[in-house]
């Protein structure tokens, strides 16, 4: 990434010319620029929006949840010159999300990695905090929709540097009609997008994933190296920087849709570097391909009428789709044999950058899903209470608990760790909990 600090324009002036230049040798396009203050606030009312997508079918009234996995990973060439992921992604029972920092304000000394996933670790804790059913399958009634979650998330990180974001959050709170209607609302600043894609049945085909849904990218003046961005910097890198401004762009400029979510929907979520590569068909046909029709099951409306059971998909196969269309992203950006370069939806040969990529499949939150996060949870508070700092600790002890660091990690990170292991449970815990 490049810095445009009184514009994107002033990167090809002054002392920032030869590194920019240097890089698009190296890099093709260049990623994204880190907009100034000025000119993040004079295009919030041109990018903001505030929009419903509401479909009303057949479900039995049930809390929802996702069930995701997450790939991440450096262009090649970025690696071979050593330049770190400033990628994140966030993939939890009531959230799916992804970052992408802005990775040349390291040119100051600032680590571009330490704000995303500062930033999505807080709205996990968020979400944690405010969205997973209790016992009954009642929410928190705290949760005041997704721009305070991130507004507060954002006041809860330290770290300095740059990043877009978007999240998916799913809210099993909203009722149509006096129904539970699960809806999920997203929130984006910046150029990262999302897809909702549902399987859809026809004769000739049979059943196919369709997009039903997705985001647009805020760019400011549609330049694709001038997205809308959360930041934290200091007077290295701007000295009128206002964190007042990062808070106004959450709250006037963010683009915010609730979109009605059914069980069995696919949620994909990705940084640029997926976007400017591949053309959304592109994604849906790999995902078509991926998941075969003999693994898919009915719709689950259908489903429901017809008294089956709906049949999640594996994790690690939501894994592999992830990582297979980074993978893809990455093949747009070479050449092939006759030395012609792929069509992106930015132009040939697209955007070579750090690519992360987050699949989720919404799935029924069930009573083992409950107790196993209501242990989970427990074990945090306990962690937060016995290691250093916390109030039992006095600042006299440090408690390192490996077993207890591999659940946390598998429960913030997602990757490709299971979310759903559940074999610690007795037979008689696994009965003690009900949910609608």
């Amino acid at each position: 990434a490049a810095f445009g600090l009184r514009s994107c324009r002033s990167l090809c002036a002054g002392r920032w010319q030869l590194p920019y230049m240097a890089m698009q040798r190296a890099f093709g396009r260049s990623p994204t620029f880190l907009v100034n203050t000025e000119q993040q606030r004079s295009n919030l009312d041109a990018l903001v929006r505030r929009e419903q997508h509401l479909a009303e079918q057949y479900q039995k009234n049930k809390p929802l949840m996702f069930n995701g996995n997450a790939y991440q990973k450096t262009h090649p060439q970025k690696a071979v010159l050593g330049h770190r992921d400033a990628d994140a992604t966030v993939v939890s029972p009531m959230l799916l999300g992804c970052a992408d920092g802005v990775s040349q304000i390291e040119e100051f000394g600032i680590d571009a990695s330490k704000l995303p996933r500062e930033l999505l670790d807080a709205c996990e804790e968020q979400a944690m905090n405010l969205l997973v059913p209790d016992q009954t399958g009642q929410i928190s009634g705290a949760y005041q929709g997704p721009i305070p979650l991130l507004r507060e998330a954002f006041k809860n990180t330290r770290s300095l540097g740059s990043t877009t974001v978007c999240l998916s959050v799913l809210d099993n709170s909203t009722r149509i009609h006096g129904k539970l209607h699960p809806m999920m609302a997203i929130i984006s600043v910046g150029d990262c997008e999302l897809m909702v894609l549902r399987q859809s049945y026809t004769h000739h085909r049979g059943l196919r994933y369709e997009t039903v849904f997705n985001t647009e990218m805020q760019r400011i003046d549609g330049n694709c190296q001038c997205p809308l961005q959360v930041c934290r910097v200091d007077d290295r890198i701007d000295g009128a920087f206002d964190e007042r401004m990062t808070i106004e762009v959450i709250e006037r400029g963010s683009a915010v849709h609730m979109v009605s979510v059914y069980e069995g929907d696919l949620v994909i979520i990705g940084s640029d570097g997926v976007f400017d590569n591949l053309f959304k068909d592109e994604v849906v046909q790999l995902v078509n391909r991926m998941i075969p029709r003999s693994r898919l099951t009915a719709p689950a409306a259908h489903a429901a009428r017809k008294g089956e059971g709906y049949r999640p998909l594996e994790q690690q196969l939501l894994g592999e789709v992830a990582q297979r269309i980074v993978e893809l992203c990455h093949s747009k950006t070479q050449a092939d044999f006759t030395g012609k370069y792929p069509e992106t939806p930015i132009g040939k040969g697209g955007k070579r950058d750090d690519t992360c990529c987050a699949v989720g499949e919404v799935i029924e939150w069930t009573e083992v899903d409950c107790l196993y996060w209501e242990r989970i949870q427990r074990q945090r508070r306990m962690k937060e209470l016995v290691t250093c700092g916390g109030i039992l600790g006095l600042n006299l002890m440090c408690i390192d608990d490996d077993d207890d660091e591999d659940d946390d990690e598998s429960v913030i990170h997602g990757g490709s760790r299971s979310a759903r292991d559940y074999s610690f449970m007795s037979e008689e815990e696994s009965h003690s909990c009900s949910v609608m």
